[in-house]
């Protein structure tokens, strides 16, 4: 982990400004052209206003009274010497402008510097072989971020690439001590950056991350706090990762953007979604593989956007979509399969939107929907498979909208419909 994370790189897209090109420049002529357009100007108006005043002043007189009188001449030459005075006067404006600009243009190139060395200093940081100089490069790095706009993303970008790091398992309560002592604090470390992060997400963050990206692809999740955390925008990636510890998505809200766990394992120890809301943007967890533990979806509001679960497999542990709110958007389950473990959708309510069961595989353990409301919205299990596990919709709290299947008054087997008795 030191090796990667000492390397001294400057984040990318942020060169140090010049005078002579690029973003936060001066862009400003050479001193002498300045000056020489500046004095060529002036001395053209000069001459023109020299003109317009002898015409105004000389010219009609003369061709009736003979030529002007010499206090009318006295005061041509005034007016002009006055012009001369403004001239250098906008000279002199022009070059305080430049010193103005430079200085400018200096103080940018000061304080890029100064981030700049802040970001090596807390990439070396993060980098050190000590827990605890970790623990503060992470919370330097989460100040760099709020202080750095234009590099935030990059600044995000190194926290997000530490937790894609290499992480041993825990060794167990039999390992040596100085080994039990290693991992809990480089587990501290990596939960730091979770909280850092989650802080950012929420609506109370004196600077908001929101919108920017995540990318989690393949990180070792055995615990977190993700509580609160607002995705509304931005691309986050959870794809790959592994759940074996208790994450907390409690009260998240998906509102815009992309959150992907595609390809996610849930393995052991418990994922909470509870009372999430999903109201915009697209959450995928196409392919994610739920096979041990429990993740818990109860409470949840589904009402917009897309979640899909398309060709997940549900082989193992408690899946909750206990008391979830279906009521707008699309949740989509095509050609996920059941195979074993529990999968509830107790006293949840399908009252709008699409949640689509289509060409689902059913092969094994139990799904059911015991007090459910079906007031609106679609439900369907077109091309759904049935041949092993147990499907119960027995005693539901509204049938009004049935789901829509492809059988008539007889289920397949395993299905229990209302006012038949439950398996």
């Amino acid at each position: 982990m030191s090796a990667n994370f000492s390397q001294r790189r400057r984040p990318a897209g942020n060169r140090e400004p010049t005078r002579r090109g690029g973003s936060g420049e001066a862009r400003l002529w050479h001193i002498g052209i300045a000056l020489a357009v500046s004095f060529t100007v002036a001395v053209v108006s000069l001459a023109g206003l020299a003109w317009l005043a002898w015409v105004l002043l000389g010219v009609a007189g003369f061709r009736r009274h003979g030529p002007p009188a010499l206090h009318d001449t006295v005061g041509i030459l005034q007016l002009v010497f006055a012009s001369v005075a403004g001239a250098g006067a906008l000279v002199a404006l022009i070059v305080a402008y430049r010193r103005q600009k430079i200085a400018e243009a200096d103080s940018a190139h000061d304080r890029t510097r100064v981030f700049n060395e802040r970001f090596t200093t807390i990439a070396a940081q993060l980098g050190d072989a000590q827990p605890a100089v970790r623990l503060a490069g992470v919370h330097a790095m989460a100040g760099l971020a709020d202080d750095w706009k234009s590099n935030r993303q990059t600044c995000i970008d190194v926290l997000c690439a530490y937790l894609r790091m290499p992480y041993e398992p825990d060794p167990g309560e039999q390992a040596p001590a100085p080994e039990r002592l290693a991992f809990r604090a480089s587990r501290e470390v990596r939960h730091t950056v979770i909280r850092v992060i989650t802080a950012h997400l929420s609506g109370r963050a004196a600077v908001s991350w929101q919108g920017l990206n995540f990318d989690f692809t393949g990180v070792v999740f055995d615990g977190g706090n993700f509580y609160g955390a607002g995705f509304s925008g931005g691309e986050v990636s959870f794809s790959g990762a592994e759940f074996s510890g208790e994450v907390n998505f409690y009260g998240a809200g998906f509102s815009g953007g992309t959150v992907s766990f595609s390809g996610a394992g849930f393995s052991g120890g418990t994922v909470d979604f509870r009372q999430a809301e999903f109201d915009g943007g697209t959450v995928d967890f196409r392919q994610a593989k739920f096979s041990g533990g429990t993740v818990s979806f109860s409470g949840a509001e589904f009402g917009g956007g897309t979640v899909s679960f398309s060709e997940a497999e549900f082989g193992g542990g408690t899946v909750s979509f206990s008391e979830a709110e279906f009521d707008g958007g699309t949740v989509s389950f095509y050609s996920a399969g059941f195979s074993g473990g529990t999968v509830s959708f107790r006293q949840a309510k399908f009252s709008g939107g699409t949640v689509s069961f289509s060409e689902a595989l059913f092969f094994g353990g139990t799904v059911y929907f015991r007090g459910a409301g079906f007031s609106g919205g679609t439900v369907s299990f077109s091309g759904a498979e049935f041949g092993g596990s147990t499907v119960s919709f027995a005693d539901p709290d509204d049938w009004s909208h049935p789901p829509l299947s492809d059988w008539n008054s007889k289920p397949p087997a395993g299905v229990t419909l209302p006012g038949t008795v439950t398996p």
